[in-house]
């Protein structure tokens, strides 16, 4: 349902977020060894994310990521998906029809919508900090790869 980055992007704030608890930066190594996502893939996710204020950063020898407790209480999983994916994920046919519409809906076209109207409520309402602090020691990092 997400594309691969976005996956990578999720996992990337969750291992972000549990370690902005125990040290002030973590570096884009850790992150992408944590993930296991190649290091410049991670470096391009993790500039989206930047960019769109979902991730603070800091460079040189110094440098890394960090999410804050508070900032992590106010993002929403909608929002990262958005940074990466766009709004893609709530549009479409369900079958990956061209001619899918309200006019003309494919076989699945009303289960599909109540299906991707449940996933923007859950992307909505679920926020970083319940996701992270959700997750047993960030076990589930290295899933689907």
């Amino acid at each position: 349902m997400f594309s691969k980055a976005c996956e990578y992007a999720i996992r990337s704030v969750i291992y972000i977020t549990l370690s902005s608890q125990k040290s002030p930066k973590v570096s884009l190594k850790d992150i992408a060894r944590e993930i296991d996502s190649p290091e410049a893939f991670t470096a391009k996710i993790l500039q989206q994310l930047v960019r769109s204020k979902l991730v603070e950063s800091q460079k040189g020898p110094s440098g890394g990521f960090w999410i804050t407790e508070q900032l992590s209480k106010e993002i929403r999983l909608s929002q990262i998906v958005k940074a990466i994916d766009g709004e893609k994920v709530y549009q479409g046919c369900g079958l990956g029809l061209k001619e899918c519409s309200e006019k003309q809906p494919c076989p699945i076209h009303g289960k599909f919508k109540f299906v991707r109207n449940a996933l923007r409520e859950m992307l909505e309402t679920t926020s970083l900090y319940e996701l992270a602090h959700g997750l047993k020691d960030g076990a589930v990092l290295r899933l689907h790869n």
